[in-house]
């Protein structure tokens, strides 16, 4: 068990990032100390993420990782810049996730965060104790219309019951259900 430097919740010992808060874990390149900033404060050593950790032990000098790419960028609110036409908010097709027996009626903001803890849904997820407090991210993209990107959660991110594996966008189609922890919502695209 870790002890997020941020929150101070516990968390398991593989995670990248806290599913309480969401906060990046750094570790020490020397002592693997858990800590918050550039340097460790028991040893002074480097502190990088877990990702930077195993680019580091890669043997095969050819891979080359932009860690920049890899990093989560974690968005509290929406960023509608996109226009397209068709029945939409904000040039977007309107992304409406539904459990009427828990009552919980989402209208989805692009780059919203679903979560316990974090984003514009918290009054329907913090009395979940299975949801992370940063569980999932909506996205839409021109291309391919609206997606969804585990982000890192203790409980995982399901579509049609598939798992999807942490920060990879996964597509949502209308009919779907996505399921965040032991949480069913019905996907609606119009």
């Amino acid at each position: 068990m870790i002890i997020c430097p941020a929150c101070k919740e516990g968390i398991e010992d593989d995670s990248h990032f806290c599913d309480q808060c969401g906060q990046e874990l750094l570790f020490c390149k020397q002592c693997g100390h858990v800590g918050l900033g550039r340097r460790c404060t028991r040893c002074g050593g480097l502190m990088v993420s877990r990702h930077e950790k195993a680019v580091e032990k890669q043997p095969d000098a050819n891979v080359s990782v932009s860690v920049s790419n890899v990093s989560s960028s974690v968005s509290m609110g929406p960023s509608i810049s996109i226009s397209q036409a068709g029945p939409s908010r904000g040039g977007l097709p309107v992304l409406t996730l539904a459990n009427e027996s828990l009552n919980i009626r989402i209208v989805a903001m692009n780059g919203a965060i679903i979560g316990r803890r974090k984003g514009p849904y918290i009054q329907f997820f913090e009395q979940h104790s299975y949801v992370s407090g940063v569980h999932a991210q909506l996205k839409y993209k021109p291309d391919s219309g609206w997606c969804v990107i585990d982000k890192h959660s203790s409980n995982g991110t399901r579509v049609n019951q598939r798992p999807i594996q942490p920060d990879v966008e996964m597509s949502l189609n209308n009919g779907d259900v996505l399921t965040i922890a032991n949480i069913n919502l019905q996907v609606i695209i119009r």
